[in-house]
């Protein structure tokens, strides 16, 4: 993978054919990462942290610098590292001094959710869906080398250990103001998906298996429970004791009413990475895999304009058809995880980049469009520019990758075949 100042030429999706595994599918995947970093990497704010961006890769001014964002910025390029990219080393090393210096909360401990341009307060609230992406970037940035990584890993496991882990349920509380007042017994699977997806990065990272036994618990509940008693949709909302709540409705991009297929899709391909690193044996997970995958390609896949559409209600009629980017690279990276451990999805996996290109990737100017209208054109209502690289540079990258699971063992080993 080679530095760029601009976007490299982009190949194009075929329209039909055996895609899956050609030279052709594999240029294509190295192309779309290459631009992908050559447009976000100019986002380093030399004052701290990134940049939020607009269409065109500018800085938006004013915009405050928000935890998931800066996490997933170091994640992505310790991905970046590990396949070979230059100058992957310095996005990651600036993002690990935001965590650490802007982020984190000295005085009451934890991290921040954003802080403004210039390094002041932004937001205070401490919520569990920033605190798993702290955990992930810690467990990337360790494996790309980083030096700082172990002491991030362990100061944000003691805050999950003493502010979030519901010990009683296995699974993570919500939400809290800077000093840890409760703001609400609002309990969400979405933190606690991603929560299952850092654990498992931890456990490869480190070696500690206690990581992974913490992901089963929450696949456990959120899938063999609540999925297997609702036709393999995921409910999103739940009441302190962890009783769905399906009329809850928050924030409509991080708490939509109903159910995610994207979320689905993103668990199916978690489910078969847990699969992997368990050694296979658990035949449980692969067809937990398979029923979510199933259903949200049937409830969430839009027949008529391409595209997945947002959130559906317990019966599967669509509630917010809104169509985002990140669904459709989960579709990609749980069709890719799918034909990997030998289920036939080439077809899925074809239509899901067809979308893509036809609907989010930005050819002109590079990255990935965040949203369309009804008529397929950009649209700017949920969001401001392009939000980050973390779903797309995932559907690049790790289809490129032979395994299920240790994407960066893979990535390392075959740094010099991508470049």
């Amino acid at each position: 993978m080679t530095a760029s100042p601009s976007a490299p030429p982009l190949p194009s999706v075929p329209t039909a054919g055996v895609w899956w595994g050609t030279d052709a599918h594999r240029a294509y995947l190295l192309a779309d990462a290459t631009r992908q970093f050559a447009f976000f990497r100019r986002s380093l704010d030399p004052a701290g942290g990134f940049h939020a961006q607009d269409f065109d890769g500018n800085p938006i001014p004013g915009a405050p610098r928000e935890l998931h964002a800066t996490t997933r910025m170091v994640h992505s390029f310790a991905l970046g590292h590990l396949a070979g990219l230059p100058g992957a080393d310095a996005m990651v090393d600036h993002g690990m001094a935001a965590l650490w210096n802007l982020h984190r909360d000295t005085r009451h401990g934890g991290y921040l959710w954003s802080f403004a341009p210039g390094g002041g307060l932004a937001d205070g609230v401490k919520l569990a869906y920033g605190h798993a992406f702290v955990l992930l970037a810690g467990a990337s940035a360790r494996q790309a080398g980083h030096p700082d990584a172990d002491r991030l890993i362990a100061d944000v496991c003691e805050v999950i250990e003493r502010r979030f882990w519901d010990h009683d349920h296995g699974r993570m509380s919500e939400e809290y103001a800077r000093d840890w007042s409760v703001i609400s017994d609002y309990r969400g699977m979405n933190a606690n998906m991603h929560m299952s997806e850092a654990l498992l990065a931890a456990a490869e990272a480190t070696g500690d298996d206690s990581f992974a036994t913490r992901a089963r618990g929450i696949f456990d509940f959120f899938i063999g429970q609540i999925g297997a008693a609702n036709d393999w949709r995921l409910p999103e909302h739940y009441t302190r004791d962890w009783q769905v709540d399906p009329d809850y409705e928050g924030n409509p991009m991080f708490r939509p009413r109903g159910a995610t297929p994207g979320h689905s899709f993103e668990l199916s391909r978690l489910l078969l990475q847990a699969w992997d690193m368990g050694g296979r044996r658990d035949a449980t997970l692969p067809d937990w895999a398979g029923r979510l995958y199933d259903r949200a390609l049937a409830d969430g896949w839009d027949r008529a304009r391409g595209g997945i559409i947002y959130t559906t209600d317990r019966n599967g009629r669509v509630l917010r058809a809104s169509r985002y980017w990140w669904p459709v690279t989960e579709a990609i990276g749980a069709a890719a995880a799918m034909i990997k451990a030998g289920q036939d999805r080439a077809d899925d996996y074809l239509m899901f980049w067809q979308a893509a290109e036809h609907l989010f990737i930005d050819r002109e100017k590079g990255g990935w469009i965040p949203e369309i209208d009804a008529e397929n054109r950009p649209d700017n209502r949920q969001f401001s520019g392009k939000p980050d690289i973390y779903h797309s540079i995932q559907a690049s990258i790790y289809p490129l990758l032979p395994g299920l699971s240790d994407h960066a063992g893979q990535l390392r080993a075959r740094a010099a075949d991508l470049r």
